[in-house]
């Protein structure tokens, strides 16, 4: 469940700031497969939640979405993920804390029962708020072809052992210094690249993005928008590569596609943006 809160001047720091809190479901595995489903693919959510409000709340619009919630594991006694967010008065993020404990639940174990599932897509979408122990599963017993989002620097480093099984692999320009120690966001996707992964795309915030695989890189300013907010853009991204990836893309194609979809997410309020289409891709 996502918390935000938007003050309406410029944050005043260790204040209280008059401003618009709103709470929706969220959080980035959950707004992918959001995404996905408005790009007309058919969508499974792994996840885990708890038994409590916020966790009712997840599963029931999941469901009027159309995401396939059979394979969602319910916690008795569980604290549902919530993500807790501030930006500035124009939307940009601020700072952010998440509660991603239950994630732990999706554990190899559960997975294992899952395993017929999974390799009967067409793609697994996984991001590391799950455990290193679960992604080391996935590594080793997916078959299909998995694509990746890093979530954040400090859980980036849990992909690094399925690196090589990477289809394609989304970090913003900070997760990728930080998970290769390389000084700038081409030498990181090429150090990624050298590790396995077919393809990288580096979101580079106002400066684009970038989208390397081998023997061809791409870059690509920011579409020209009214930016409202700045959060979900790189869940939009993602949801992007994968469904450009299903649909057989070409490099430039996606990093078009994934382009135009964090454009269309920066311009509104939540953290997804409905009107996004195939067409809209396109």
């Amino acid at each position: 469940m996502d918390i935000c809160g938007r003050p309406f001047k410029a944050p005043a720091m260790k204040d209280s700031n008059p401003a618009a809190v709103t709470t929706v479901p969220g959080g980035v595995g959950r707004n992918i497969a959001h995404n996905l489903r408005l790009l007309d693919l058919n969508v499974k959510l792994v996840t885990a939640v708890g038994d409590d409000d916020f966790g009712a709340g997840v599963m029931r619009s999941c469901k009027e979405l159309g995401i396939d919630m059979s394979l969602a594991r319910r916690v008795k006694g569980g604290k549902t993920s919530t993500y807790m967010y501030i930006t500035d008065e124009k939307g940009e993020m601020l700072l952010a804390a998440c509660d991603s404990d239950i994630a732990a639940y999706i554990s190899p174990e559960y997975l294992t029962l899952l395993k017929d599932e999974l390799n009967s897509a067409d793609a697994v979408v996984v991001e590391a708020n799950l455990s290193e122990e679960a992604l080391k599963w996935i590594g080793a017993n997916v078959t299909v072809p998995l694509y990746a989002d890093t979530v954040s620097r400090a859980k980036a480093h849990r992909l690094l052992p399925i690196i090589d099984r990477l289809t394609a692999l989304k970090p913003n320009e900070i997760e990728a210094l930080g998970i290769t120690g390389e000084r700038s966001a081409l030498l990181a996707a090429e150090a990624l690249l050298r590790k396995g992964v077919k393809r990288v795309f580096v979101t580079l915030g106002s400066e684009g993005l970038l989208a390397v695989e081998d023997g061809e890189i791409v870059k690509l300013p920011c579409m020209k928008t009214n930016v409202v907010n700045t959060t979900g853009c790189g869940d939009a991204a993602i949801s992007a590569i994968v469904w450009s990836g299903v649909q057989g893309l070409s490099l430039a194609e996606t990093a078009d596609a994934a382009t135009r979809a964090a454009a269309l997410v920066s311009q509104c309020e939540e953290t997804v943006n409905t009107r996004l289409s195939p067409k809209i891709l396109m």
